[in-house]
């Protein structure tokens, strides 16, 4: 099956894309700070538990250590920590120790948290929106041979 270039109605959303771009461009010259602070970020939320962690903090608040590591299924204790206290150095969650016996500690997020929450919402939204296609996308690729690769057999 042969790949066209789509529909009219998806090249115009192409064509929508585009001049959304065109009209948005990145500036000439990129601050090297900034770039660095950028690729930090966008490596940071690229980890899946950095992103669940913002889910969780945004829909339920302040948690225990505990109570996140119970909606965060699969995470280890070690990685749940360094998660956290990555967040928490980055300025996106405070933690606060309450002086009780035995200590109880408990993460919210902060303004900066919040607000790279919302950044990558349109993440979400994109992927909700798109999954389908993503899906159809994968089918018509995964079915057409890479000449070289060799194809995984069917039982039959």
């Amino acid at each position: 099956m042969a790949i066209g270039h789509g529909s009219q109605r998806q090249q115009e959303r192409i064509a929508a894309v585009q001049a959304e771009m065109l009209a948005n461009p990145a500036p000439a010259e990129v601050d090297p700070a900034v770039e660095r602070l950028v690729t930090e970020i966008i490596g940071r939320v690229a980890d899946k538990w950095t992103m669940l962690v913002l889910e969780i903090l945004t829909e339920h608040g302040e948690l225990r250590f505990t109570r996140i590591a119970e909606y965060l299924e699969g995470i280890s204790q070690k990685m749940l920590t360094k998660t956290l206290r990555q967040m928490e150095r980055d300025g996106l969650l405070q933690r606060t120790v309450h002086p009780v016996v035995p200590p109880r500690v408990e993460y919210q997020l902060t303004e900066l948290g919040y607000s790279l929450g919302a950044a990558f919402c349109g993440v979400w939204i994109w992927a909700e929106k798109n999954h389908e296609a993503v899906i159809r996308a994968r089918e018509q690729f995964d079915a057409v041979p890479t000449p070289g690769v060799p194809q995984p057999r069917v039982a039959v």
